[in-house]
Order: C-alpha cells, then sequence, then structure tokens
C-alpha cells in the first residue's frame, strides 16, 4: 500500500470562487487590511474589527463553494481499489474536500473551519450558518447563545496556535508517506509548509504543483506549474495508474 499525503493550500480551491491569499491578485496584496480581521489579537480587541469581520463572512463565497475537478480527483483516488491510501492536510478552511467525498478522518484541517463557529470563552460550537442568519436579522457582533462570549469563526487566526494534536498526527503522515503533493499552497506559512520538508527528509518523493515558486522547489523531485484544475486529476491518474515514481 503507497501512502499518498496531500497538502493543499488556497489555490485548490481558486476554480471553486475562493480567492487565495498570498498570491499574485491575493486578498491581503489587494487589502493589506483585510488582515485585520483575522487576526486574533485585533478581533478580541475592538468591536468595530468584529462587525467588519462578521460582514466579511456573511459577503465570502466559502459556504456557497462547491468543489472543482481537483477535490474531486483526491476524492476519486481516495476510494479507488489501487493499492493507494490518501491522507489529506489542509491549509483551508473552506470543507470542499469533505463536501467532494473524503472522509472526516482522512483530512486534517490545520487550520480549522469557517463551516463552524467557536466561543472564544466557553468553547461552544455550532454551524456558520446559523451565526449568518442572526447577522441578516441586525446582530452586527452576535454573541454566543450559551454564556455571551465573543464569537469567531472556528478557524485558526493569525496569532492562535494550531492545535497541537491535528499538528502532531500532520507530522505523523509527512514522515510515513511515500509521495507527498503539496498542491496551491505558497509552502510560506510554517508550521504547515515544515510538512514538506520532513517528507523529504524522510524519503517522501516530493512534488509541487503551484503557480508560483515556493521555497522548497529544491527539494522538490517534480514541479508542476500547470493550472491545478487539470494538473491535478492528471498527476493522481498517473498515481492510481502506478505511472508516477513512488
Amino acid at each position: 500500500m503507497t501512502l499518498v499525503a496531500i497538502l493543499s493550500g488556497a489555490g485548490i480551491s481558486t476554480d471553486s470562487g475562493i480567492p487565495d491569499y498570498r498570491g499574485p491578485n491575493g486578498l491581503w496584496r489587494r487589502d493589506p487590511e483585510a488582515e485585520k480581521l483575522v487576526t486574533y489579537d485585533y478581533y478580541m480587541a475592538d468591536p468595530d474589527i468584529r462587525r467588519r469581520a462578521w460582514r466579511m463572512r456573511r459577503d465570502a463565497p466559502t459556504l456557497r463553494a462547491e468543489p472543482n475537478a481537483a477535490h474531486r480527483a483526491v476524492a476519486e483516488l481516495e476510494r479507488g481499489r489501487n493499492g493507494v491510501a490518501v491522507r489529506v492536510i489542509t491549509q483551508n478552511v473552506d470543507g470542499l474536500h469533505q463536501l467532494a467525498g473524503m472522509p472526516d478522518r482522512k483530512v486534517l484541517e490545520l487550520h480549522g473551519t469557517a463551516r463552524q463557529v467557536e466561543c472564544t470563552r466557553c468553547h461552544a460550537r455550532s454551524p456558520m450558518e446559523k451565526a449568518l442568519v442572526r447577522v441578516a436579522d441586525g446582530e452586527e457582533d452576535p454573541p454566543c447563545q450559551v454564556c455571551g462570549g465573543i464569537l469567531k469563526s472556528a478557524t485558526v487566526m493569525f496569532g492562535q496556535r494550531l492545535d497541537p494534536v491535528v499538528l502532531s498526527e500532520a507530522m505523523g503522515i509527512a514522515k510515513a508517506c511515500e509521495v507527498f503533493i503539496a498542491v496551491g499552497s505558497s509552502l510560506q506559512v510554517q508550521p504547515a509548509a515544515s510538512l514538506a520538508g520532513i517528507a523529504s527528509d524522510n524519503g517522501a518523493r516530493l512534488i509541487v504543483v503551484n503557480a508560483e515558486p515556493t521555497p522548497y522547489d529544491e527539494l522538490a523531485a517534480e514541479i508542476i506549474r500547470e493550472p491545478i484544475g487539470t494538473a491535478l486529476p492528471a498527476l493522481l491518474e498517473r498515481i492510481a495508474d502506478g505511472t508516477q515514481d513512488t
């Protein structure tokens, strides 16, 4: 059984209408102030930041997005009876891998999920859709309905630590896999980016599928600059057929 680990970044979801952050046309380049809306200290300290963040969540395409060909190709490889085991480690918070058919237990969401909200005081969780209904009904900064605390999306904001359990599982997969595919990631955000190096150091064949150069390109056995929506399905088909070296 060949273990294929796929680290997915924002670039895999752009074909689904979700913009990336650090690409040439990324959100942070177009509006550097937007980064404050997802920075924990700013968010907790400033009610206006929170109100703007809730408007951003309301208007974001994330919950309306559908999986694209790349997401579906990953799920198809996982379902195939081809001697390949697939684990997804994603930097994305959109849940599109699961919507495409990947089992929850085979997807590690390093940065959490935008499909839920959590209370910063009591840590109660509930669906994001319910919170957005409250925003639409006029609650500009809806508090937790359990304890009255500040609500945020169940994502890891800038300034917050990754869940150590999730990160430990991701490192274990990176160490154990035979093939590690970094797709649609700038490989600039640590510690997620370091997984590519961990995989390479432990003998995995590193493949980078990304439009722009990354800091880990020199370790890669293969670099693919073609559009992800066509390049990733073609690569995964090669792996399924056994024509991709491992």
